[in-house]
Protein backbone atom coordinates (compact mmCIF):
# COMPACT_ATOMS: atom_id res chain seq x y z
CA UNK A 1 0.00 0.00 0.00
CA UNK A 2 2.77 2.46 0.98
CA UNK A 3 4.94 1.91 -2.10
CA UNK A 4 1.94 1.86 -4.43
CA UNK A 5 0.78 5.23 -3.11
CA UNK A 6 4.25 6.76 -3.40
CA UNK A 7 4.71 5.35 -6.91
CA UNK A 8 1.30 6.69 -7.92
CA UNK A 9 2.27 10.17 -6.68
CA UNK A 10 5.62 10.21 -8.52
CA UNK A 11 4.21 8.79 -11.76
CA UNK A 12 1.31 11.26 -11.69
CA UNK A 13 3.73 14.19 -11.36
CA UNK A 14 5.88 12.75 -14.12
CA UNK A 15 2.98 12.53 -16.56
CA UNK A 16 1.74 16.02 -15.60
CA UNK A 17 5.15 17.50 -16.43
CA UNK A 18 5.62 15.36 -19.55
CA UNK A 19 2.06 15.63 -20.89
CA UNK A 20 2.55 13.20 -23.83
CA UNK A 21 0.59 14.32 -26.90
CA UNK A 22 -0.72 17.30 -24.94
CA UNK A 23 -2.75 15.12 -22.57
CA UNK A 24 -4.83 17.12 -20.07
CA UNK A 25 -3.25 17.09 -16.60
CA UNK A 26 -6.55 15.95 -15.07
CA UNK A 27 -6.22 12.54 -16.75
CA UNK A 28 -3.00 11.34 -15.04
CA UNK A 29 -4.21 12.93 -11.79
CA UNK A 30 -7.48 10.96 -11.99
CA UNK A 31 -5.71 7.70 -12.77
CA UNK A 32 -3.32 8.30 -9.88
CA UNK A 33 -6.21 9.01 -7.52
CA UNK A 34 -7.99 5.80 -8.55
CA UNK A 35 -4.83 3.78 -7.88
CA UNK A 36 -4.47 5.40 -4.44
CA UNK A 37 -8.10 4.57 -3.59
CA UNK A 38 -7.71 0.98 -4.77
CA UNK A 39 -4.53 0.65 -2.68
CA UNK A 40 -6.59 1.41 0.42
CA UNK A 41 -4.63 4.54 1.39
CA UNK A 42 -7.79 6.62 1.01
CA UNK A 43 -11.16 5.28 2.17
CA UNK A 44 -14.59 6.18 0.81
CA UNK A 45 -15.29 8.13 4.01
CA UNK A 46 -12.12 10.13 3.29
CA UNK A 47 -13.54 11.02 -0.13
CA UNK A 48 -16.49 12.77 1.50
CA UNK A 49 -14.14 14.83 3.65
CA UNK A 50 -12.00 15.69 0.63
CA UNK A 51 -15.06 16.76 -1.38
CA UNK A 52 -16.17 19.00 1.49
CA UNK A 53 -12.69 20.53 1.72
CA UNK A 54 -12.30 21.46 -1.96
CA UNK A 55 -15.92 22.15 -2.95
CA UNK A 56 -16.06 25.80 -1.88
CA UNK A 57 -12.69 26.60 -3.46
CA UNK A 58 -13.57 24.82 -6.70
CA UNK A 59 -16.94 26.59 -7.01
CA UNK A 60 -15.34 29.99 -6.35
CA UNK A 61 -12.62 29.47 -8.95
CA UNK A 62 -15.04 28.14 -11.57
CA UNK A 63 -17.38 31.10 -11.05
CA UNK A 64 -14.42 33.43 -11.51
CA UNK A 65 -13.40 31.69 -14.72
CA UNK A 66 -16.97 32.03 -16.03
CA UNK A 67 -16.74 35.77 -15.40
CA UNK A 68 -13.47 35.91 -17.35
CA UNK A 69 -15.04 34.06 -20.30
CA UNK A 70 -17.97 36.51 -20.30
CA UNK A 71 -15.59 39.46 -20.33
CA UNK A 72 -13.72 37.90 -23.22
CA UNK A 73 -16.96 37.66 -25.25
CA UNK A 74 -17.52 41.38 -24.53
CA UNK A 75 -14.16 42.03 -26.20
CA UNK A 76 -12.81 43.37 -22.91
CA UNK A 77 -9.32 41.94 -23.22
CA UNK A 78 -8.77 43.08 -26.81
CA UNK A 79 -9.89 46.52 -25.71
CA UNK A 80 -7.46 46.34 -22.79
CA UNK A 81 -4.57 45.49 -25.14
CA UNK A 82 -5.38 48.52 -27.29
CA UNK A 83 -5.43 50.71 -24.17
CA UNK A 84 -2.04 49.32 -23.12
CA UNK A 85 -0.52 50.51 -26.38
CA UNK A 86 -2.17 53.92 -26.04
CA UNK A 87 -1.14 54.42 -22.39
CA UNK A 88 2.47 53.51 -23.18
CA UNK A 89 2.64 56.61 -25.42
CA UNK A 90 5.40 55.15 -27.54
CA UNK A 91 7.66 54.21 -24.60
CA UNK A 92 8.83 50.62 -24.27
CA UNK A 93 9.74 51.22 -20.62
CA UNK A 94 6.31 52.64 -19.82
CA UNK A 95 4.73 49.61 -21.55
CA UNK A 96 6.78 47.31 -19.26
CA UNK A 97 5.23 48.81 -16.13
CA UNK A 98 1.71 48.79 -17.60
CA UNK A 99 2.05 45.13 -18.64
CA UNK A 100 3.01 44.13 -15.12
CA UNK A 101 0.21 46.21 -13.62
CA UNK A 102 -2.27 44.52 -15.97
CA UNK A 103 -1.04 41.03 -14.99
CA UNK A 104 -1.25 41.92 -11.29
CA UNK A 105 -4.81 43.20 -11.62
CA UNK A 106 -5.96 40.27 -13.78
CA UNK A 107 -4.81 37.81 -11.11
CA UNK A 108 -6.46 39.81 -8.33
CA UNK A 109 -9.71 40.09 -10.30
CA UNK A 110 -9.70 36.49 -11.56
CA UNK A 111 -7.00 33.92 -10.70
CA UNK A 112 -3.40 33.10 -11.56
CA UNK A 113 -4.11 30.44 -14.21
CA UNK A 114 -6.85 32.58 -15.74
CA UNK A 115 -4.52 35.58 -15.78
CA UNK A 116 -1.89 33.59 -17.69
CA UNK A 117 -4.48 32.25 -20.15
CA UNK A 118 -6.00 35.72 -20.68
CA UNK A 119 -3.01 38.06 -20.72
CA UNK A 120 -0.34 35.95 -22.45
CA UNK A 121 -2.17 35.59 -25.82
CA UNK A 122 -3.04 39.29 -25.72
CA UNK A 123 0.58 40.27 -25.07
CA UNK A 124 1.91 37.90 -27.74
CA UNK A 125 -0.45 39.36 -30.34
CA UNK A 126 0.19 42.94 -29.18
CA UNK A 127 3.98 42.53 -29.30
CA UNK A 128 3.86 40.75 -32.66
CA UNK A 129 1.64 43.56 -34.00
CA UNK A 130 4.25 46.08 -32.83
CA UNK A 131 6.92 44.29 -34.85
CA UNK A 132 9.28 43.72 -31.90
CA UNK A 133 12.13 41.24 -32.18
CA UNK A 134 12.09 37.99 -30.20
CA UNK A 135 14.55 39.17 -27.52
CA UNK A 136 12.52 42.39 -27.08
CA UNK A 137 9.29 40.44 -26.45
CA UNK A 138 10.73 38.23 -23.71
CA UNK A 139 10.96 40.98 -21.01
CA UNK A 140 7.25 41.77 -21.31
CA UNK A 141 6.09 38.17 -21.52
CA UNK A 142 8.35 36.69 -18.83
CA UNK A 143 7.90 39.50 -16.32
CA UNK A 144 4.14 39.42 -16.92
CA UNK A 145 4.03 35.67 -16.31
CA UNK A 146 6.05 35.88 -13.09
CA UNK A 147 3.97 38.74 -11.72
CA UNK A 148 0.67 37.12 -12.76
CA UNK A 149 1.57 33.87 -10.98
CA UNK A 150 3.07 35.44 -7.86
CA UNK A 151 0.09 37.82 -7.56
CA UNK A 152 -2.09 34.97 -6.29
CA UNK A 153 -0.42 35.37 -2.87
CA UNK A 154 -1.89 38.71 -1.62
CA UNK A 155 -5.58 37.79 -1.40
CA UNK A 156 -5.80 33.98 -1.41
CA UNK A 157 -8.92 33.83 -3.55
CA UNK A 158 -6.82 34.03 -6.73
CA UNK A 159 -5.53 30.46 -6.49
CA UNK A 160 -7.55 27.27 -5.99
CA UNK A 161 -4.78 25.63 -3.94
CA UNK A 162 -4.61 28.67 -1.63
CA UNK A 163 -8.38 28.44 -1.11
CA UNK A 164 -8.19 24.72 -0.31
CA UNK A 165 -5.33 25.36 2.13
CA UNK A 166 -7.37 28.13 3.82
CA UNK A 167 -10.11 25.59 4.45
CA UNK A 168 -7.62 23.11 5.93
CA UNK A 169 -6.18 25.61 8.46
CA UNK A 170 -9.64 27.10 9.20
CA UNK A 171 -8.53 30.59 8.18
CA UNK A 172 -10.92 33.16 6.75
CA UNK A 173 -10.25 34.92 3.48
CA UNK A 174 -10.53 38.23 5.33
CA UNK A 175 -7.83 37.29 7.87
CA UNK A 176 -5.57 35.90 5.16
CA UNK A 177 -5.76 39.19 3.26
CA UNK A 178 -5.20 41.29 6.38
CA UNK A 179 -2.01 39.36 7.14
CA UNK A 180 -0.74 38.83 3.61
CA UNK A 181 -1.72 41.71 1.32
CA UNK A 182 0.91 44.21 2.45
CA UNK A 183 3.97 41.90 2.60
CA UNK A 184 3.04 40.06 -0.61
CA UNK A 185 2.39 43.30 -2.51
CA UNK A 186 5.70 44.79 -1.31
CA UNK A 187 7.39 41.58 -2.44
CA UNK A 188 5.74 41.91 -5.86
CA UNK A 189 6.95 45.51 -6.16
CA UNK A 190 10.50 44.39 -5.39
CA UNK A 191 10.19 41.53 -7.88
CA UNK A 192 8.97 43.93 -10.58
CA UNK A 193 11.81 46.35 -9.87
CA UNK A 194 14.40 43.55 -10.03
CA UNK A 195 12.91 42.40 -13.35
CA UNK A 196 13.08 45.96 -14.67
CA UNK A 197 16.75 46.29 -13.70
CA UNK A 198 17.49 42.93 -15.34
CA UNK A 199 15.65 43.82 -18.59
CA UNK A 200 16.33 47.56 -18.76
CA UNK A 201 18.98 47.29 -21.49
CA UNK A 202 16.81 45.00 -23.64
CA UNK A 203 13.56 46.99 -23.51
CA UNK A 204 12.93 48.97 -26.71
CA UNK A 205 13.10 52.71 -26.21
CA UNK A 206 10.24 53.43 -28.62
CA UNK A 207 7.23 51.37 -29.72
CA UNK A 208 4.20 52.04 -31.98
CA UNK A 209 1.62 54.25 -30.26
CA UNK A 210 -1.40 52.55 -31.83
CA UNK A 211 -2.20 48.99 -32.81
CA UNK A 212 -5.07 47.73 -34.93
CA UNK A 213 -6.58 44.46 -35.96
CA UNK A 214 -5.97 42.58 -32.73
CA UNK A 215 -7.61 39.17 -32.75
CA UNK A 216 -7.46 36.26 -30.35
CA UNK A 217 -8.95 33.81 -32.84
CA UNK A 218 -5.78 31.71 -32.93
CA UNK A 219 -6.12 31.10 -29.20
CA UNK A 220 -9.82 31.42 -28.48
CA UNK A 221 -12.33 30.57 -31.25
CA UNK A 222 -14.80 33.31 -30.32
CA UNK A 223 -16.99 35.30 -32.67
CA UNK A 224 -16.15 39.03 -32.94
CA UNK A 225 -17.91 41.07 -30.29
CA UNK A 226 -20.86 43.18 -31.52
CA UNK A 227 -19.38 46.00 -29.45
CA UNK A 228 -16.69 46.54 -32.07
CA UNK A 229 -19.23 48.60 -34.06
CA UNK A 230 -19.94 50.93 -31.11
CA UNK A 231 -18.25 54.32 -30.86
CA UNK A 232 -15.03 54.49 -28.86
CA UNK A 233 -16.73 56.58 -26.18
CA UNK A 234 -19.64 54.12 -25.77
CA UNK A 235 -17.28 51.15 -25.84
CA UNK A 236 -15.05 52.66 -23.16
CA UNK A 237 -18.04 53.50 -20.97
CA UNK A 238 -19.36 49.96 -21.26
CA UNK A 239 -15.98 48.40 -20.43
CA UNK A 240 -15.60 50.71 -17.45
CA UNK A 241 -18.99 49.66 -16.08
CA UNK A 242 -18.13 45.98 -16.53
CA UNK A 243 -14.82 46.46 -14.74
CA UNK A 244 -16.53 48.27 -11.86
CA UNK A 245 -18.98 45.40 -11.51
CA UNK A 246 -16.18 42.80 -11.44
CA UNK A 247 -14.37 44.88 -8.81
CA UNK A 248 -17.57 45.05 -6.72
CA UNK A 249 -17.93 41.26 -6.91
CA UNK A 250 -14.31 40.85 -5.81
CA UNK A 251 -14.87 43.14 -2.83
CA UNK A 252 -18.05 41.23 -1.93
CA UNK A 253 -15.96 38.06 -1.46
CA UNK A 254 -14.06 39.68 1.40
CA UNK A 255 -17.22 41.16 2.89
CA UNK A 256 -18.77 37.68 2.78
CA UNK A 257 -15.71 36.18 4.47
CA UNK A 258 -15.84 38.81 7.21
CA UNK A 259 -19.57 38.15 7.77
CA UNK A 260 -19.08 34.34 7.66
CA UNK A 261 -21.13 34.05 4.46
CA UNK A 262 -19.87 31.37 2.02
CA UNK A 263 -17.47 33.08 -0.39
CA UNK A 264 -18.52 30.69 -3.16
CA UNK A 265 -22.12 31.95 -2.88
CA UNK A 266 -21.09 35.52 -3.71
CA UNK A 267 -18.84 34.37 -6.55
CA UNK A 268 -21.65 32.34 -8.13
CA UNK A 269 -24.08 35.25 -7.73
CA UNK A 270 -21.64 37.59 -9.49
CA UNK A 271 -21.10 35.19 -12.40
CA UNK A 272 -24.88 34.73 -12.85
CA UNK A 273 -25.44 38.49 -12.93
CA UNK A 274 -22.68 38.93 -15.50
CA UNK A 275 -24.09 36.10 -17.63
CA UNK A 276 -27.51 37.77 -17.51
CA UNK A 277 -25.98 41.11 -18.44
CA UNK A 278 -24.31 39.53 -21.48
CA UNK A 279 -27.55 37.80 -22.49
CA UNK A 280 -29.47 41.08 -22.34
CA UNK A 281 -26.79 43.16 -24.07
CA UNK A 282 -25.30 40.79 -26.65
CA UNK A 283 -28.16 38.26 -26.95
CA UNK A 284 -25.79 35.40 -26.06
CA UNK A 285 -27.51 32.78 -23.83
CA UNK A 286 -25.45 31.24 -20.99
CA UNK A 287 -25.59 27.74 -22.50
CA UNK A 288 -22.18 28.23 -24.12
CA UNK A 289 -20.61 28.10 -20.65
CA UNK A 290 -21.13 24.34 -20.55
CA UNK A 291 -18.59 23.93 -23.35
CA UNK A 292 -16.23 26.81 -22.59
CA UNK A 293 -15.77 26.35 -18.83
CA UNK A 294 -12.70 24.21 -18.00
CA UNK A 295 -14.46 21.74 -15.72
CA UNK A 296 -11.36 19.56 -15.64
CA UNK A 297 -9.91 21.95 -13.02
CA UNK A 298 -12.32 20.53 -10.42
CA UNK A 299 -11.37 16.96 -11.37
CA UNK A 300 -7.68 17.83 -11.23
CA UNK A 301 -7.91 19.53 -7.82
CA UNK A 302 -9.99 16.69 -6.33
CA UNK A 303 -7.69 13.97 -7.73
CA UNK A 304 -4.50 15.66 -6.56
CA UNK A 305 -5.93 16.12 -3.09
CA UNK A 306 -6.89 12.42 -2.99
CA UNK A 307 -3.28 11.50 -3.78
CA UNK A 308 -1.90 13.92 -1.17
CA UNK A 309 -4.41 12.65 1.40
CA UNK A 310 -3.19 9.13 0.66
CA UNK A 311 0.40 10.21 1.35
CA UNK A 312 -0.83 11.79 4.57
CA UNK A 313 -2.53 8.54 5.63
CA UNK A 314 0.57 6.40 5.04
CA UNK A 315 2.64 8.55 7.38
CA UNK A 316 4.25 11.23 5.22
CA UNK A 317 3.10 14.03 7.49
CA UNK A 318 4.47 12.24 10.58
CA UNK A 319 7.92 12.18 8.98
CA UNK A 320 7.58 15.83 7.90
CA UNK A 321 6.49 16.85 11.41
CA UNK A 322 9.79 15.59 12.83
CA UNK A 323 11.66 17.41 10.06
CA UNK A 324 9.70 20.67 10.11
CA UNK A 325 8.91 21.08 13.81
CA UNK A 326 12.30 22.61 14.72
CA UNK A 327 11.70 25.22 11.98
CA UNK A 328 8.43 26.50 13.43
CA UNK A 329 8.95 25.91 17.15
CA UNK A 330 11.60 28.62 17.51
CA UNK A 331 11.12 32.29 16.65
CA UNK A 332 8.38 33.40 14.29
CA UNK A 333 11.01 34.91 12.00
CA UNK A 334 12.67 31.52 11.64
CA UNK A 335 9.27 29.93 11.06
CA UNK A 336 8.46 32.38 8.27
CA UNK A 337 11.80 32.21 6.46
CA UNK A 338 12.54 28.49 6.85
CA UNK A 339 9.02 27.31 5.98
CA UNK A 340 8.91 29.60 2.95
CA UNK A 341 12.29 28.36 1.73
CA UNK A 342 11.29 24.71 2.29
CA UNK A 343 8.05 25.13 0.32
CA UNK A 344 9.96 26.93 -2.45
CA UNK A 345 12.27 23.93 -2.78
CA UNK A 346 9.42 21.39 -2.64
CA UNK A 347 7.37 23.39 -5.14
CA UNK A 348 10.18 23.47 -7.69
CA UNK A 349 10.77 19.74 -7.29
CA UNK A 350 7.17 18.48 -7.07
CA UNK A 351 5.07 21.45 -8.34
CA UNK A 352 3.40 23.93 -6.02
CA UNK A 353 -0.04 22.25 -5.92
CA UNK A 354 1.01 19.09 -4.07
CA UNK A 355 3.77 20.95 -2.16
CA UNK A 356 1.34 23.42 -0.56
CA UNK A 357 -1.20 20.69 0.24
CA UNK A 358 1.45 18.52 1.91
CA UNK A 359 2.90 21.47 3.82
CA UNK A 360 -0.51 22.64 5.02
CA UNK A 361 -1.64 19.17 6.15
CA UNK A 362 1.64 18.79 8.04
CA UNK A 363 1.22 22.11 9.86
CA UNK A 364 -2.28 21.19 11.05
CA UNK A 365 -0.90 18.09 12.78
CA UNK A 366 1.85 19.90 14.71
CA UNK A 367 -0.35 21.29 17.49
CA UNK A 368 1.24 24.72 17.04
CA UNK A 369 0.27 27.95 18.81
CA UNK A 370 -2.24 29.83 16.68
CA UNK A 371 0.09 32.64 15.59
CA UNK A 372 2.86 30.19 14.67
CA UNK A 373 0.38 28.14 12.62
CA UNK A 374 -0.92 31.16 10.72
CA UNK A 375 2.47 32.67 9.92
CA UNK A 376 3.89 29.26 8.92
CA UNK A 377 0.91 28.69 6.63
CA UNK A 378 1.32 32.13 5.02
CA UNK A 379 5.04 31.44 4.54
CA UNK A 380 4.02 28.22 2.78
CA UNK A 381 1.81 30.26 0.44
CA UNK A 382 4.65 32.67 -0.39
CA UNK A 383 6.95 29.74 -1.09
CA UNK A 384 4.40 28.00 -3.30
CA UNK A 385 3.23 31.14 -5.14
CA UNK A 386 6.49 33.09 -5.51
CA UNK A 387 9.38 30.79 -4.60
CA UNK A 388 7.97 28.14 -6.95
CA UNK A 389 8.80 30.32 -9.97
CA UNK A 390 12.49 29.40 -9.92
CA UNK A 391 11.89 26.61 -12.47
CA UNK A 392 9.19 26.50 -15.19
CA UNK A 393 7.83 23.25 -13.74
CA UNK A 394 7.24 24.85 -10.34
CA UNK A 395 3.68 25.80 -11.27
CA UNK A 396 1.13 24.67 -13.84
CA UNK A 397 0.66 28.34 -14.77
CA UNK A 398 4.27 28.71 -15.93
CA UNK A 399 4.10 25.44 -17.85
CA UNK A 400 0.98 26.73 -19.64
CA UNK A 401 2.76 30.03 -20.27
CA UNK A 402 5.71 28.29 -21.95
CA UNK A 403 3.26 26.47 -24.23
CA UNK A 404 1.33 29.65 -25.15
CA UNK A 405 4.39 31.78 -25.98
CA UNK A 406 5.84 29.03 -28.16
CA UNK A 407 2.50 28.74 -29.92
CA UNK A 408 2.77 32.48 -30.56
CA UNK A 409 6.21 31.90 -32.17
CA UNK A 410 8.14 33.55 -29.34
CA UNK A 411 11.16 31.36 -28.57
CA UNK A 412 12.31 31.09 -24.96
CA UNK A 413 14.27 28.17 -23.52
CA UNK A 414 14.35 26.86 -19.96
CA UNK A 415 17.89 28.21 -19.69
CA UNK A 416 16.76 31.72 -20.71
CA UNK A 417 13.93 31.47 -18.17
CA UNK A 418 16.23 30.35 -15.35
CA UNK A 419 18.89 32.99 -16.09
CA UNK A 420 16.27 35.53 -15.04
CA UNK A 421 14.46 33.71 -12.23
CA UNK A 422 17.62 32.63 -10.39
CA UNK A 423 18.53 36.30 -10.08
CA UNK A 424 15.15 37.80 -9.13
CA UNK A 425 13.09 35.10 -7.36
CA UNK A 426 15.33 34.26 -4.32
CA UNK A 427 15.76 37.87 -3.09
CA UNK A 428 12.10 38.73 -3.71
CA UNK A 429 10.91 35.60 -1.87
CA UNK A 430 13.24 36.10 1.12
CA UNK A 431 12.28 39.77 1.34
CA UNK A 432 8.57 38.88 1.35
CA UNK A 433 9.04 36.25 4.07
CA UNK A 434 10.91 38.69 6.33
CA UNK A 435 8.34 41.44 5.76
CA UNK A 436 5.59 38.92 6.54
CA UNK A 437 7.07 38.35 10.00
CA UNK A 438 7.42 42.05 10.80
CA UNK A 439 3.98 42.93 9.39
CA UNK A 440 2.13 40.20 11.30
CA UNK A 441 4.07 40.97 14.49
CA UNK A 442 3.13 44.65 14.22
CA UNK A 443 -0.45 43.95 13.18
CA UNK A 444 -1.34 41.49 15.93
CA UNK A 445 1.41 41.84 18.50
CA UNK A 446 1.23 38.13 19.31
CA UNK A 447 -2.44 38.37 20.29
CA UNK A 448 -4.03 36.79 17.21
CA UNK A 449 -7.33 35.16 18.03
CA UNK A 450 -9.04 32.43 16.04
Amino acid sequence: MVWLTIASFLLTLGFIFWRPRGINEAIPATIGAIVVILSGSVTFSDLGLIAETISGAAITIMATIVMAIVLESFGFFNWMAEKLAEKAKGSGIRLFWYVNLLCFLMTLFFNNDGSILITTPILVILLNNMGLKNHQKIPYLLSGALIATASSAPIGVSNIVNLIALKIVHMSLYLHTAMMFVPATLGLLLLTWLLFLRFKKVLPKTIPTKVTGLSLSSYHPLKPSPLKHASEKDRSRFMRNVLLFVFAVRVSLFVASFLSIPVSLMAVFGSFVLLGWRWAYLKIPPTDMVKKTPWYIIVFAFSMYVIIYGLNNIGLTEWLIHFMHPMVSGSLLHASVLMGVLLSVLSNIFNNHPALMVGTLTLTNMDLPLLSLKISYLANVIGSDMGSLLLPMGTLATLMWMHIVRKGKVMISWWQYMKITFVVIPPATLFTLVILYYWVSWLFGGTLQN
